[in-house]
């Protein structure tokens, strides 16, 4: 008796109107790829699925064309146009998985990027022994039922209700049968496969795999920003006591090397085994402000060593004082040093980058979140910094070249003691720490990140 193949069906049906970001949802780009794409990463990935069907929206499919790639998704064999509904864009789809009646089927939402391994593979066993499967958690709020005047009639048990999620999962056979019988009732409507099920197959149990709150549906604006959040949450991994990646064979190029947290990127990557090009004012007489001597630096490395691989922009210069007590020439320099620098730099950087698959790292400011008095203007540019991030991710997510940004919180380098003085003990950040985050992220497959190295967590990492 041979297995029964799995078959993921994507459902990309959406047209993004609660979002409200003039497009459908399944293409918002977070993390610098589509939310679609995150999640067919995740369930490509996993060894329990034999085959992918995206049913996308019809009127979008076309922008779905560049993940028809065997080598980066060999599980992904159609996409498909859906329907109107989501009903629809089911039965599409099961017009589409051929006649064995075990074919074990899971349903997921693209637009729920965060389902995991477990769940999956849960999902895939229970179709061992169940006919459908849904996915669910614990509701944490009391839920209450309303009459059409909006009048309380009833207070479920919270203990008995669960929110449901995605994925659902069939036998082929099952999940066929249920729509061929809703098909006859005229009156027919149902929000979810799995309702189909209980409707027209009220026999048929349904399992319930425990899901995460993690893996949301991204439907309302504020979604898109918890989403980016989670994703930036995904980098906790990435600790500063971890050994050490491997980058024999790789070339850094780091400007603003000669201190601080660029002096020990610099001396981690060598002992790392990367080959490592460094530019500074101090060192090399490199102005990160000025394009032309940017481009002289990264042709010279290219040239010496035949690659680049990565390339770091740690230079920044931070002056204290009011804005209106502030030289006019001061306001020029930092602005130009501290964000106009990181622009010259990735512009730069990118033709060497495209030819490795390689990424731009920036640094940031934990004063980028919020402007603070007396250093408005350096608070201001890190900022930018952080949408240039987020923007390139998006622009070079084609060219496969990776851009992320490290924000560092507090750490004890010559610029914070010139301008902050002695501070207590223990409240700052190593800057070999620093670095040896910097180098976990150059060494992840990130993009679009903005990675927090805290100071409370210093001897765990990132956060």
């Amino acid at each position: 008796m041979s297995t029964p193949r799995t078959v993921a069906v994507i459902l990309a049906g959406g047209i993004g109107v609660r979002v409200g970001l003039g497009i459908p949802k399944q293409l918002i780009k977070i993390a610098g790829k589509a939310i679609v794409e995150h999640t067919l990463e995740v369930v490509n990935a996993s060894p329990v699925i034999d085959e992918i069907i995206i049913v996308m929206n019809a009127g979008a499919i076309e922008q779905l064309e560049p993940l028809k790639d065997q080598e980066r998704f060999p599980k992904l064999t159609r996409i498909i146009p859906g329907g109107d509904t989501r009903n629809d864009s089911t039965q599409a789809a099961l017009a589409a998985l051929g006649d064995d009646p075990d074919t074990k089927v899971l349903f997921h939402d693209a637009v729920r990027p965060f389902v995991d391994d477990r769940i999956l593979a849960e999902c895939v066993e229970a179709l061992d022994h169940y006919e459908a499967v849904d996915t669910a958690i614990p509701s944490a709020d009391t839920i209450v039922q309303v009459d059409s005047a909006s009048h309380i009639t009833g207070i479920p048990n919270r203990s008995t209700l669960r929110r449901g999620q995605t994925p659902q999962g069939f036998r082929l056979g099952t999940i066929r049968r249920a729509y061929e019988l809703a098909g006859l009732d005229k009156t027919f409507h149902a929000t979810d496969d799995c309702g189909v099920v209980f409707t027209y197959l009220p026999e048929t149990p349904i399992f319930v795999v425990d899901g995460t709150a993690q893996n949301m549906k991204v439907t309302e604006p504020i979604d898109v920003h918890i989403a980016d959040k989670l994703f930036q949450l995904q980098s906790a991994s990435l600790t500063a006591d971890a050994p050490l990646p491997d980058f024999e064979g790789k070339v850094v190029v780091v400007f603003g090397g000669s201190y601080g947290i660029g002096e020990s990127i610099v001396d981690l990557a060598e002992h790392a085994g990367a080959t490592v090009h460094e530019f500074s004012r101090s060192t090399t007489g490199t102005d990160v402000r000025s394009r032309k001597q940017v481009k002289e630096a990264l042709k010279q490395a290219h040239e010496a060593s035949g690659r680049i691989d990565a390339v770091v922009m740690s230079a920044g210069v931070l002056r204290m004082g009011p804005l209106t007590q502030t030289k006019v020439k001061h306001i020029e320099s930092s602005i130009e040093t501290n964000f106009t620098a990181p622009v010259i730099v990735a512009r730069a950087a990118h033709k060497y980058l495209k030819e490795t698959g390689g990424q731009v790292l920036l640094f940031t400011s934990s004063s980028h979140t919020r402007g603070r008095a007396n250093y408005g203007i350096y608070s201001a540019s890190k900022a930018a910094v952080v949408n240039l991030t987020q923007a390139l991710a998006e622009e070079w997510a084609e060219d496969g070249v990776q851009i992320n940004c490290i924000n560092p919180q507090r750490t004890r380098t010559p610029m914070r003691i010139q301008a902050f003085g002695d501070e207590p003990e223990g409240s700052l950040l190593a800057p070999e720490k620093v670095a040896a985050v910097s180098l976990q992220v150059l060494d992840s497959g990130l993009t679009g990140q903005i990675v927090a190295v805290r100071v409370e967590e210093a001897a765990q990492g990132a956060s």
